[in-house]
């Protein structure tokens, strides 16, 4: 049975606390975008696809039985609330592009003067239930793009992949970006076995992707963050594929801290490195890296495990919760539902693609 991460029908929403996991598997109501807000702030979802479609799930929840005077007080209305729901954890830039989006739709409505106001309530609920269905079938297709780049690459034999952080059902609205590359491989029986990091502080790896690829019953093997070298050096990766959390234009992606070390030491052992996000996760509008904001997290993500001190009494912490992984280490390419492609043509090729659709 696939996993769900995220229940949604008419109008009731439910999330996986992924807080609880894997030692609990609990199902929480959202009901509102304050607690979607909190969710999100919170972690108990997380992943930029997921974060987008939580986010606006929440809003469906919250305007479907609540009544408006005017259409315009839907706009208004709307777009309030996706502006606070941005705010929750502001470097994954799938909330603000879900944003930007019905903005665009709202401005396109307000174009229409014989749209009444029950009608403007359905076409944006409509609108924003889609969305989940939206996210599986892009994941599918960069699932299917990713391992037929691979294979291209390393040949159809047995692969091992490795991944950090956590990019499957639990970080998206189902199937996954690069653990659905895995996902893919698996299917075509093409994969030997998927490593994953811990993928400290939060565990990511060892809570999230762990669980998820035990519940497929993906051959898999868990490994510390420091010991990327040593797996690439004694036993052999064939390929490295990681999520992201913003893609700027020219390449430079910001995802998990520890990405870009996993990057580094993939380019030393001639491993490709492969980046999988869907186009919203890609900001054009800015130029590289060095614009994308670093989300910082409390420091006791770092001197508490489960509520047990770790850390010496005073311990100052630094806790980014994402690095920048430099373009020029993307060495496979960038995946998305359009294709593969090389971070040095992303932004024209992207452009393009979004044209011819």
């Amino acid at each position: 049975m696939t996993l769900e991460a995220i229940k949604y029908h008419n109008g009731k929403l439910e999330i996986l606390d992924q807080l609880l996991l894997p030692f609990e598997t609990k199902y929480i109501p959202i009901k509102d975008t304050e607690d979607g807000w909190k969710a999100i702030h919170d972690m108990q979802v997380r992943g930029a696809p997921a974060i987008a479609v939580v986010g606006v799930l929440s809003l469906a929840s919250e305007i479907r039985e609540k009544k408006f005077e005017t259409t315009d007080d839907v706009y208004s209305y709307v777009a309030e609330k996706l502006n606070f729901l941005v705010t929750a954890r502001p470097t994954a830039v799938n909330m603000a592009d879900a944003r930007d989006r019905f903005v665009q739709i709202i401005n396109n409505m307000k174009n229409q003067p014989d749209i009444n106001l029950e009608e403007a309530k359905a076409k944006l609920l409509g609108l924003m239930e889609q969305m989940q269905k939206e996210d599986i079938a892009t994941n599918v297709k960069m699932g299917k793009f990713g391992a037929d780049d691979i294979t291209a690459i390393c040949g159809e034999k047995p692969l091992t992949i490795l991944t950090h952080c956590n990019t499957g059902s639990l970080a998206t609205a189902g199937f996954g970006t690069a653990l659905g590359v895995v996902r893919s491989l698996h299917e075509r029986k093409q994969l030997c076995r998927c490593y994953y990091t811990e993928t400290r502080p939060y565990n990511q790896g060892c809570r999230l992707t762990g669980y998820e690829l035990i519940h497929d019953q993906i051959p898999s093997t868990l490994i510390c963050d420091n010991m990327v070298s040593a797996l690439m050096s004694r036993r052999g990766v064939s390929a490295v594929v990681t999520g992201a959390d913003r893609v700027a234009a020219n390449g430079d992606t910001a995802n998990k801290v520890g990405t870009c070390g996993i990057a580094i030491i993939a380019k030393h052992y001639k491993v490709p490195f492969y980046i999988v996000a869907p186009s919203t996760s890609i900001d054009l509008a800015i130029e590289s890296g060095d614009q994308i904001v670093i989300e910082e997290r409390p420091p006791e993500e770092m001197t508490k495990i489960r509520g047990i001190t770790i850390a010496a009494a005073g311990t100052v912490c630094w806790n980014p919760a994402f690095d920048v992984t430099p373009a020029e280490l993307i060495t496979g390419g960038i995946v998305t539902e359009f294709g593969v492609f090389k971070p040095s043509v992303l932004k024209e090729s992207l452009l393009s693609a979004k044209k011819s659709t």
